[in-house]
């Protein structure tokens, strides 16, 4: 069993997944002296002590919890809301949460993280932007389906969905830095074919791509992930549609659809991606890593931003034709791709792509599917 051990400064000890008795022991008599720590999937030997005192998950609902000391319990109380969202947190799964978790420790109890500031509501003012802003809130609550996605929502990251009532402000992360492909099949990669990467196979299919497998599963647990890139009827206008299916509560599948204006990146190969989505803008940069010179795979890297959610993303897409796996041939080029991105293979969530039938494509009358890129016909055969 692997070992994952972090410490900051002596300070702040955090395990996941320690279960061997001989780590247990050893961590047992070497943390004495560590006022906090945080134990996810490990030992049951091994407790939860945050702030210099054992923290329980449910608060003592007795008469002696009544005769703590104001600031003895008000210091349980907060590490009982930390712990919470920690762990709630880790019970996402997925990479951005558990950065975010990491942040809120280090919050907590070593230094004020910036990005945090806002975090939880502020008062009356944030009361009053919420009921200014939300006025339909009330009618949600009243309905039944409305009431279950918001107790949904309670299981999400805790920041802002609109109006930016807690006055968050993520900004795009700049690491890593993936550099783009510098040419295809042989030549010096363009601006238009770097676009023309980006349409791929529509024209001669229904869509340009279809995502296999991605690094973020936060946006990779959706299945039967079409991608469609075309130009708009106006000079120099480039667009992006995913469609895509997403479970409801009640376990049916529909279908979505956004649309991206997608600009050009001061380098060949990047570009800059925006949508409003639930009434939530967000600014993602996204890298065209490598193409296969027969378009039978693709590779593309995104960092993201939706500012007043307060929420920043990184991930990449691999995509392909028909949506299935490279050939065993590509592997070496697929590795060394995803080595640029700092993603390993196992680092992939699989898309379900079974069951897309009917998927609502098509792109807007007018627009361009020229295109410099003849797609490799073999290829096409076996979609």
């Amino acid at each position: 069993m692997r070992i994952y051990i972090l410490i900051v400064l002596c300070f702040l000890l955090v395990l996941v997944a320690v279960r061997k008795e001989g780590s247990v022991n050893w961590i047992q008599s070497n943390s004495q002296n560590v006022p906090n720590i945080i134990c996810f999937d490990s030992s049951l030997a091994l407790r939860n002590k945050l702030g210099g005192s054992f923290v329980e998950t449910k608060k003592r609902g007795d008469i002696f919890s009544s005769l703590l000391p104001f600031s003895q319990s008000k210091k349980l109380d907060e590490s009982v809301e930390i712990t919470r969202t920690v762990f709630d947190a880790w019970e996402r799964h997925n990479s951005d949460d558990m950065r975010f978790f990491l942040l809120v420790i280090i919050n907590a109890y070593i230094t004020p993280v910036s990005t945090l500031k806002n975090l939880r509501a502020k008062g009356f003012s944030t009361l009053n932007c919420t009921v200014t802003n939300c006025g339909q809130i009330f009618n949600c609550l009243l309905d039944p389906n409305c009431r279950k996605a918001l107790q949904c929502l309670n299981n999400c990251s805790p920041v802002d969905q609109k109006n930016n009532c807690l006055e968050l402000d993520a900004k795009i992360p700049e690491k890593p830095y993936v550099t783009p492909t510098a040419e295809f099949r042989g030549e010096k990669l363009s601006s238009e074919i770097a676009e023309d990467l980006f349409v791929g196979w529509l024209g001669t299919l229904e869509w340009s791509w279809r995502v296999v497998a991605g690094q973020n599963p936060a946006y990779d647990q959706f299945p039967c992930q079409y991608q469609l890139f075309y130009r708009g009827k106006a000079r120099g206008a480039f667009w992006y549609e995913p469609v895509f299916h997403v479970r409801t509560l009640e376990g049916d599948l529909v279908w979505r659809r956004r649309k991206y204006r997608v600009t050009r990146g001061k380098i060949t190969g990047t570009f800059h991606f925006s949508v409003l989505d639930n009434g939530v803008v967000s600014n993602e940069f996204w890298t065209i890593v490598d193409v296969s010179d027969d378009l039978s795979w693709g590779l593309f890297h995104y960092h993201g931003a939706a500012r007043v959610a307060g929420q920043s993303y990184t991930g990449a897409v691999l995509v392909s034709p028909d949506g299935q796996y490279p050939a065993e041939k590509e592997k070496q080029r697929l590795i060394s791709a995803l080595d640029r991105c700092g993603i390993k293979e196992w680092e992939l969530f699989n898309v379900d792509n079974c069951s897309c039938e009917n998927a609502p494509l098509g792109i807007p009358d007018g627009s361009s599917l020229h295109s410099k890129i003849q797609v490799n016909e073999q290829t096409h055969s076996s979609v």
